[in-house]
């Protein structure tokens, strides 16, 4: 991708199907009794390797054509062994939530990924899955992929996670539908909810109280019409591009907005953006609407705590934002960004360095001190999705021309984003 700085975001638009709710839903639907169509699926490359390792375990999968997915469920017994290595590609929600299924199961299966997968830490899916009964080998102790899963008979069990992680939550959940009385997870903080809230949509029990959640083993769930709203974490790109040009005004429709993910909307309006959010309805439990975001003039911020759950996947585009505000922004709490597709902390880092924005990073965040003009470079996007499309959003605001070399990694989450972002954008 080549970015001209300059000009400003205006219109009304979508954005592909929410990630996290198209992988949930696949799973489900194959878990489920009967066929479920799944509708505005994300066909990015993520998704894809979930459908891939659906196929491999018996499941039959018919697209996605245009945006539709339709699952033929085998139940919670009707998964089949597989004949070879199941292989998540680069998605770690792939991966964590293919282990909670594969958890369950009477037979012996390998999980594995790419190069950064494979390197990727797994022990906080692993152990609690090892300690309800599943036999889980791997290397460096267990921890790294490849997987070699041998499943069985499981026992509910109640954890208390370090971490909030919606990841790790819903492994646990998902290898608590075969086992042998209650399953229960408790986190420090709210993570997102979507695989409680699909799972009820499915017919499953799902007993809520405070930061605990717990599924009862042995459901039986229904195939259904899922709608998946469109993916606010995609969004929070034009957003972000919207509140830092003068004179941008973007509307994003039919966008989910799920309380455990509009993290970044409460902090851009807490910067100075011109924020607008307007609820019409929800599809299987997730409230969807439309976000209009009006350029305003931003300041600095402390984000952190109980927030930074809400809009771990929106801090490094959120980070650009605090290079083109006035005053300091301080990130913190977000440690886990470092064991994501890439070490987030360091790579937002490294690229804003580059475009001329003075920031530091601190062990568990960022500290960004903004009003620095930035300037067009070749962005290092270390092969990170969502660094290539904060590098994209940051050559918007900078002098000259900002190149991203492996652009078309951004195809794992948002396939069309370039030409999205151009169709957008004026002067």
């Amino acid at each position: 991708m080549v970015i001209a700085g300059g000009g400003r975001i205006r219109g009304r638009t979508t954005v592909p199907g929410d990630k996290s709710v198209s992988h949930r839903a696949a799973m489900l639907g194959a878990l489920a009794q009967g066929e479920t169509v799944i509708e505005n699926f994300l066909a990015g490359q993520d998704c894809l390797s979930t459908l891939s390792c659906l196929r491999a375990l018996g499941v039959t999968v018919e697209g996605p054509a245009g945006g539709v997915v339709r699952v033929a469920g085998v139940g919670t017994d009707g998964l089949r062994e597989p004949e070879d290595v199941l292989d998540a590609g680069n998605s770690g929600t792939t991966m964590r939530l293919m282990l909670g299924v594969l958890a369950g199961q009477p037979f012996f299966s390998v999980l594995t990924g790419d190069g950064s997968l494979r390197n990727r830490p797994m022990a906080r899916v692993t152990e609690p899955l090892s300690a309800m009964g599943a036999s889980i080998m791997g290397r460096r102790g267990d921890s790294r992929a490849p997987l070699a899963v041998r499943g069985g008979r499981l026992t509910g069990r109640s954890f208390r996670t370090p971490t909030a992680s919606a990841q790790v939550k819903s492994a646990i959940l998902l290898a608590g539908l075969f086992a042998d009385g209650v399953t229960a997870v408790t986190e420090p903080a709210p993570s997102r909810d979507h695989t409680e809230r699909l799972l009820a949509a499915f017919g499953a029990t799902v007993e809520q109280d405070g930061h605990r959640v717990a599924v009862p083993g042995r459901p039986v769930l229904r195939g259904r019409r899922v709608r998946v709203p469109g993916d606010l974490s995609s969004a929070a790109f034009m957003l972000v591009a919207a509140a830092i040009l003068p004179g941008s005004d973007l509307t994003v429709e039919d966008v989910g907005l799920n309380p455990t993910r509009t993290g970044l909307l409460e902090v851009l309006a807490a910067m100075g953006a011109d924020v607008t959010v307007s609820e019409r309805g929800e599809t299987c439990g997730e409230p969807v609407g439309g976000i209009r975001v009006r350029s305003g003039g931003l300041s600095g911020t402390v984000v952190g705590g109980d927030l930074i759950p809400r809009l771990i996947d929106e801090i490094p585009v959120l980070a650009v934002a605090a290079a083109c505000a006035r005053g300091t922004t301080v990130i913190r709490d977000a440690a886990e960004l470092r064991v994501k597709e890439s070490d987030r902390i360091a790579g937002v880092a490294g690229l804003l360095a580059a475009m001329g924005a003075d920031v530091r990073t601190t062990g568990d965040g960022l500290v960004v001190n903004g009003g620095r003009p930035l300037s067009g470079t070749v962005v290092d996007a270390r092969g990170d999705h969502r660094l290539a499309m904060a590098g994209a959003v940051a050559g918007l605001a900078a002098r000259g021309e900002t190149v991203i070399p492996d652009g078309d990694v951004i195809d794992v989450s948002f396939p069309g984003f370039a030409g999205l972002l151009a169709s957008l954008r004026e002067g």
